[in-house]
This record gives structure tokens, C-alpha cells and sequence, in this order.
């Protein structure tokens, strides 16, 4: 996948199983020696629109993986079965399909990694990370970027940022690693009131298995003031290589490369290393709270 600007809609189970599906597409084509370019004449497509489905970033037709399994000699009625299984899986509609027009397509991407992550770490710079944002808070943040946005349309943003916390209460909750400036969390946001509410919220999430809330202290020297906000994402799948995540104003780039990977795993244990142990992060919250 590399650096990509992204554009692809898909669901938890719909990302996993459309980015795996390409994946085990690319390694039967590689092993039977079938270029691209043989491949996409087969299914009547281009090379390019070949390596758009072994990178998952497209829907697949039934009738086309059918063909190239035939072409990669693929005759076991199990394999076929399966992979077969899978394009329906990976067609599927996600929830956020019915908020297509608050949630832009460059975004949708990102929910679908985030559905299917087993862990998420990440830095945030401006704002408390909206997987832990309380309704009112979220709301005051998209009021503030969104100030010449109707009510409704501010409210239906809102629904969405509330819909995705629910992967924090599922059976498969991803393990939460995040690192937060001070400065977001000295921000006013909405208010005394809603600031109270949001940090009392961080304080009941700090104290949950599975998740891991350190703070970046004010003055800190070193990467904060070069490294903005970004989101690291590993998942379950072992096929699925881990993927970086740095939002944009209008777009978003994914890296998955090993070397970018790795940099950004290394900048985020500096910060971490560098911030309060979470023991002295929910000490800091405290205090904070009182101020409120």
C-alpha cells in the first residue's frame, strides 16, 4: 500500500476481509508467474485495476475472482468456497454508508481500520482523541470546525463520532494506547462544564483494562513540538501489516511501508517515554478537574 491518499469505504469486517482477499489474490497470481497485465486481461480489466484489488482498495465482483482463480489453477472446491465467501463479506455495506454525507470518503477509510485494529496508539496534539470524547465535547469540537455547518449536519457528525466509541464496550475491544499534550487538555472547549464532563470521562476510561492514557506535561523539550497528531493501528490478522495514520485538512495519508512504520513506532515510545506514567497522568487529570 505505501503512501496512499485514500479513498476506500469499507466496514470492520469488510476491511479485513477485502484487504486479505487481495492479498492472498496477489500471492496465488505471484506463484503461478502470471504478470498483471495477464491477469487483468482475463477479467477484461486493466493491470492497474489488477493491483487496486490485491492492495483492497476496490470492490470485487464475484464473476471476476471466480475467472482469476481459474487462471491461478486454484480447482479445490473448499479454496474456491472460501475465497469466494469472502468477496460477499467484502462487498458488504458498513454502518457509516447511511452518514455518507457528513463522513468523507477519505475518512471512511479510517473507520474501517479502526473497526478492525486490535490495538490503536496514538498522539494527540489539539484535542482529547475522539474515541474518548464525551457527546458534548465532541460536539463543541465540530462546532468549532465545522462554524458554518447547519445544526443537523453538526449533529449527524456528532452521531458518527459517538457511533465508532462503541468497538470500546464490543467483545473484541482493541487495546488503547494514547498519549495526550497537556495543552488539549487545557484547551476550553464548550466550556467549563463540558471541560469538567470530559476530563471525569478520561479519568473512568484511564482506570479500564486494556486501555493506557499517559499525558505529554506543558514544557515538555524534545519530539512534541515537531511531531503532530498521528494514529498508529495494528491488527489481528497476521496478513495485515500495521498502518500509520496522519489526518490532513481535506484528506489523509496510510502508511504501512516497514521503514515508516517502525519511525513512527519509535517516535511514539519516545513520547511516551518522555510523558507522565499513567499512574501521574490520572493525577494530572485530577487536578486539572478540580480547577474546573
Amino acid at each position: 500500500m505505501g503512501r496512499m491518499n485514500s479513498t476506500v469505504g469499507s466496514g470492520s469486517g469488510v476491511t479485513v476481509r477485502r484487504l486479505l482477499l487481495g492479498s492472498q489474490l496477489r500471492r496465488l497470481r505471484e506463484a503461478q508467474g502470471v504478470s498483471r497485465e495477464d491477469a487483468g486481461y482475463e477479467i477484461r480489466a486493466s493491470e492497474s485495476k489488477i493491483g487496486r484489488m490485491e492492495l483492497g482498495r476496490v470492490s470485487f465482483k464475484e464473476r471476476d475472482v471466480a475467472d482469476l482463480l481459474t487462471l491461478y489453477g486454484v480447482s479445490d472446491p473448499g479454496q474456491r468456497g472460501e475465497l469466494l465467501g469472502m468477496v460477499r463479506i467484502a462487498n458488504a455495506v458498513p454502518w457509516w454508508h447511511d452518514y455518507a454525507d457528513v463522513v468523507p470518503a477519505w475518512f471512511q477509510s479510517y473507520l474501517g481500520f479502526e473497526e478492525a485494529a486490535g490495538c490503536i496508539a496514538s498522539y494527540e496534539v489539539q484535542f482529547v482523541p475522539g474515541l474518548l470524547q464525551t457527546e458534548e465535547y465532541a460536539r463543541a469540537v465540530i462546532r468549532l470546525g465545522s462554524q458554518h455547518a447547519p445544526e443537523s449536519e453538526i449533529e449527524r457528525r456528532v452521531e458518527v463520532r459517538m457511533r465508532r466509541q462503541q468497538l470500546l464496550t464490543g467483545e473484541q475491544a482493541p487495546r488503547l494506547a494514547m498519549v495526550i499534550d497537556e495543552a488539549a487538555l487545557r484547551r476550553p472547549c464548550g466550556g467549563p462544564e463540558v471541560m469538567r464532563g470530559q476530563l471525569l470521562h478520561l479519568l473512568e476510561l484511564a482506570e479500564r483494562p486494556g486501555i493506557e492514557l499517559q499525558v505529554m506535561p506543558l514544557g515538555t523539550a524534545g519530539l512534541r513540538a515537531e511531531s503532530g497528531t498521528f494514529s498508529l493501528l495494528g491488527f489481528r490478522e497476521p496478513d495485515l501489516a500495521d498502518v500509520v495514520y496522519l489526518e490532513q485538512f481535506t484528506t489523509a495519508l496510510y502508511l504501512d511501508r516497514p521503514r515508516e512504520v517502525a519511525e513512527y513506532r519509535d517516535t511514539l515510545g519516545r513520547l511516551r517515554e518522555d510523558s507522565l506514567s499513567p499512574g501521574s497522568s490520572r493525577e494530572l487529570l485530577s487536578m486539572l478537574l478540580q480547577e474546573h
